[in-house]
């Protein structure tokens, strides 16, 4: 095998994304397709020359593809990756890999017991300046960790919620900001900073007219008595993030498309109990970290997807690491809504029964029109 087929599940702007994306990639060849709209499935086999199909199960089954790309809303991907998995096909879904925790084990367990391989689609892992910032992390430059800090505003127009009658419902998404817009940023925040063990929320629907949060913040505790701070909005412009993680050994802050590095000439612990000087402070110096001009984006994800399935390259963006972020997630939604501290791990049977209420009550959006499939280009990266 020189080429790796690939069926997409789900032709949403994300389906349709990754459709292009493929074009450009050697190792990939798109062989088939699936949605439930018969109008698009038929539209689209016709435009990309491939199969279609309005039955994911019919896709995996017609021995059209080694691998799929499930990029449907969230509900789906679990027991579509699952399906997928038990048929020995290879599985790369589109974040956040399921709704809950619980979900998320289950599909963990597929991969592992398939054997196949299982990609969730992070492709800010790609970036240069977070790789350059992980290398940091793991050489051990930032010491203990002491604190935390990660704000990030994803702006989106009411428009964009009138886009589909899924979006921002419990029943079609599973959550608001932090389970659609803000999964990417929780997923570098976690893979650089670790997974707090509690966490405090708030989280309200301050500006948009849906049923989830439009908003969240929370107070992190981190199993070895650091402490953090998150917020994300899709109320805020500009959207810049700031990142702050704060070492024993010094303090990485990334910002604007930038990376600086602050080291201690004396760790904090060491320098606080042995210095003699009553207005003392370790010496800092900023050091300039190199940071490799390379690809990244959605095609990076997929070319490395076929490349370990056809070389064993080692994945970027593992499917079994996306239950992280969904712990991180799943725990301030849960803080949120019921006004109390979290632990994490979530309480897998909590979360499954606090869901359930919230799809009771949840309702589809009424919207004017078809369906809008619109690539957002700003997540190319």
């Amino acid at each position: 095998m020189d080429k790796v087929r690939i069926g997409i599940i789900g032709l949403g702007s994300m389906g349709i994304g990754h459709a292009n994306t493929m074009k450009s990639i050697e190792e990939v060849e798109l062989t088939a397709v699936s949605d439930v709209d018969s109008r698009i499935v038929e539209q689209l086999a016709a435009e990309f020359q491939v199969q279609g199909f309005t039955d994911y199960r019919d896709l995996i089954d017609s021995d059209l593809v080694d691998a799929v790309i499930v990029a449907t809303p969230h509900y789906f991907h679990p027991p579509i990756s699952i399906y997928a998995m038990n048929k020995g096909l290879h599985v790369l879904t589109e974040k956040p890999v399921a709704v809950t925790v619980g979900e998320a084990d289950q599909m963990n367990k597929a991969a592992k017991e398939s054997g196949v391989k299982y990609v969730v689609m992070y492709q800010k892992r790609s970036v240069p300046l977070y790789r350059a910032a992980k290398r940091l992390i793991e050489e051990g430059r930032l010491g203990e960790l002491h604190r935390t800090c990660f704000i990030e505003p994803n702006y989106r127009t009411q428009a964009y919620y009138n886009s589909a009658s899924w979006r921002a419902t419990w029943k079609g998404e599973g959550g608001g900001v932090l389970i659609n817009q803000a999964p990417h940023g929780i997923d570098i925040f976690t893979w650089l900073g670790g997974l707090p063990s509690r966490v405090s929320a708030k989280t309200r629907t301050r500006l948009h007219d849906i049923e989830v949060e439009d908003e969240a913040s929370a107070m992190l505790e981190y199993p070895n008595g650091a402490i953090g701070y998150y917020h994300t909005s899709v109320n805020e412009c500009p959207t810049e993030s700031y990142m702050e993680l704060c070492g024993d050994k010094g303090k990485i802050v990334i910002t604007n498309g930038q990376l600086r590095f602050y080291v201690l000439e004396a760790p904090i612990k060491k320098f606080t109990k042995e210095s003699d000087e009553m207005w003392g402070a370790p010496k800092v110096h900023e050091e300039e970290v190199p940071v490799e001009d390379t690809e990244s984006g959605h095609g990076v994800i997929i070319r490395n997807f076929a490349r370990a399935i056809l070389y064993d390259e080692p994945l970027l963006s593992p499917g079994v690491e996306g239950i992280v972020s969904l712990e991180f997630i799943n725990a301030l939604i849960l803080s949120g809504a019921k006004n109390k501290p979290v632990e994490i791990p979530v309480n897998r049977s909590e979360y499954e029964e606090f869901i359930e209420e919230k799809k009771k009550t949840s309702k589809e959006r009424k919207i004017a029109g078809p369906t809008r499939r619109i690539t957002d280009p700003r997540l190319a990266t």
